[in-house]
């Protein structure tokens, strides 16, 4: 079952998610630390990982679907989260430099269609990076956190889905060596696992971080299909949480 938009902010703000938010910080950082860009995008539930880079971008903001649900982002000022369908990001093509997907790929019921908007969306010189589940790791068997939850990941598989949307994976890593209990104890020795999880190999780690390149190509023999316009945008409202009414006269 996976959490709705308001678990999620709930589980950030518990003590284990805050060591979490610390642990993932660090890694997304040694992906893309010192790396100037115009427009960045947190997809799924990527906002906790999002404020630090207010001042290193020139446009930012947070894409959650609907099947998640979506929060007011950030709290104050200019609201910068909107609800949207997963497979018809309302973004034009080549125009995010950098795009963050956090609980987004494995819950997902199109992962394809999904990747393909990621493509779309990304400038050529884009990055994206993919935080997922590990199948082998210890949070992924447990639905006490929300990487419990939805369908895990190995490095092949993602490495094959990422080819046959065509992305080229540039650069892999892992994170969350430290067990999935909230215990002080545990809490406290997290950054020790990590330093030492980091020496180690990464088929170990609660979830992988894959950055991806987007492969530009001219395909032959394919019809391109006629893209559907989004004309009307649901932002975020300022009372928290709201559901998803689609609209049958916003989509043509």
């Amino acid at each position: 079952m996976q959490h709705d938009a308001a678990d999620l902010r709930d589980f950030y703000k518990s003590p284990l998610g805050l060591v979490v938010r610390r642990a993932l910080h660090n890694r997304i950082a040694s992906h893309w630390q010192g790396r100037q860009t115009g427009t960045m995008l947190g997809l799924g539930f990527a906002t906790p990982f999002l404020g630090r880079y207010r001042r290193d971008v020139t446009r930012l903001g947070a894409l959650m679907p609907a099947s998640q649900g979506a929060l007011v982002w950030p709290s104050e000022g200019l609201v910068r989260s909107v609800l949207v369908e997963e497979d018809q990001l309302p973004i034009p093509d080549n125009c995010v430099d950098r795009l963050l997907a956090v609980h987004c790929l494995e819950n997902s019921e199109r992962v394809q269609p999904l990747l393909r908007e990621m493509w779309r969306v990304l400038a050529p010189q884009g990055r994206l990076l993919l935080i997922v589940p590990n199948r082998r790791g210890v949070w992924a068997r447990l639905d006490t956190t929300p990487f419990g939850q939805g369908r895990p990941y190995s490095r092949s598989q993602l490495e094959t889905l990422l080819v046959d949307s065509l992305f080229t994976p540039i650069a892999w890593s892992g994170a969350l060596y430290f067990p999935p209990f909230d215990r002080q104890v545990l809490r406290r020795s997290a950054p020790a696992f990590e330093r030492a999880g980091n020496r180690m190999s990464a088929a170990f780690a609660g979830v992988t971080l894959v950055e991806a390149k987007k492969e530009v190509m001219a395909p032959t023999g394919v019809v391109r299909a006629s893209p559907r316009v989004l004309r009307d945008l649901v932002p975020a409202r300022r009372e928290g949480r709201f559901t998803h009414k689609r609209k049958n006269e916003s989509c043509r």
